[in-house]
């Protein structure tokens, strides 16, 4: 068994290599090559949890499960709100292969899979980017759109202007020749923007679907549990909708439940990204079109995210091995 902490998951999961690795995993999901049981949480006091997300991919012959923790208050104490481990398992014989640390793997991931759904969906000129949020995955977000899409303009938005300001010269010293604002205004941060990534801890919403523009791509990421949501009603009425897992939306999306259960939407309106990436589906289909990504991050993400960590460990000697037997 191959032990794989967060420094080791920074050199051997660059985020290129993440985008075509859930790229691929996406695919796979769409085409029923996945089983992806919805994961579900446990509360552990004071509003904080551990979330159980088991999974096994067929295609790349390995299954396993990811035990995180979700602690909210972590970000002011300078700690990552995710924190965990994913097991990784062989299915010849059943033997655990790896352990690898989770906070990094899932920030890793679940950018990559905005960029994902981004290249499959935004307008191909897009080139204005606006995060609203200032935590871990907004950096993640930040290179993993760049990655696929000629950005030249960023504004950030969060509640903490310090915050705000610390990203916006993150992005200038990581993405050299990028234009960057930063504030506290959401809607001002999206006037005019191509693409908005929506990476925040609310509980509410807190974007507004009558501030959204023609030809607009939105990623929203940041909420994953039914209780929580950052976009209103309004989003979900003007925007076509795009999930990484149908079951996943229709259970864990607050937005979208409520939605479906009032009639305005039906379970098959929405499409899977997988679908799209393999031809099954439509992406976009004008230069006018609100697309939404609504990413809830599922089991198969990580794992395919996992496996490649791990062979790339394997080929170059790094981490520590562990023998149980």
């Amino acid at each position: 068994m191959i032990i794989l902490n967060e420094a080791d998951i920074d050199a051997l999961l660059p985020m290129a290599d993440a985008i075509e690795v859930v790229d691929a995993a996406m695919r796979q999901v769409s085409d029923g090559a996945t089983e992806l049981p919805l994961r579900f949480t446990v509360p552990v006091g004071d509003g904080n949890m551990m979330g159980v997300m088991p999974g096994a991919m067929a295609g790349d012959g390995v299954y396993g499960v990811k035990l995180i923790s979700l602690f909210p208050g972590n970000p002011a104490r300078g700690l990552s709100s995710h924190r965990g481990a994913l097991a990784l398992f062989e299915n010849d014989t059943g033997g655990l292969i790896g352990l690898v640390e989770a906070s990094r793997l899932t920030a890793i991931r679940t950018a990559a899979a905005s960029a994902v759904a981004t290249r499959a969906l935004a307008r191909t000129d897009a080139q204005r980017l606006a995060i609203i949020g200032t935590g871990e995955q907004a950096y993640a977000h930040l290179d993993a759109i760049c990655a696929v899409r000629p950005i030249t303009e960023l504004t950030v938005a969060g509640r903490d202007p310090a915050r705000a300001r610390a990203l916006a010269d993150h992005a200038r010293a990581h993405h050299p020749g990028l234009q960057v604002t930063a504030g506290t205004d959401i809607r001002a941060a999206m006037r005019g923007a191509d693409i908005i990534c929506t990476v925040t801890a609310a509980r509410e919403a807190i974007v507004s679907g009558d501030w959204l523009e023609p030809g607009q791509h939105l990623n929203a990421v940041g909420a994953s549990i039914p209780t929580m949501r950052e976009v209103d009603d309004r989003v979900v009425a003007r925007a076509e909708i795009w999930t990484d897992y149908r079951p996943s939306a229709l259970a864990q999306a607050g937005e979208i439940i409520a939605a479906v259960e009032a009639g305005r939407l039906a379970p098959e309106d929405l499409t899977e990204i997988g679908a799209v990436l393999t031809g099954q589906a439509p992406g976009r289909t004008d230069a006018a079109q609100i697309t939404l990504y609504r990413s809830l991050g599922v089991a198969a993400q990580d794992l395919a995210c996992a496996r490649y960590a791990l062979e790339r460990a394997r080929e170059n000697s790094v981490g520590q091995t562990a023998d149980f037997g």
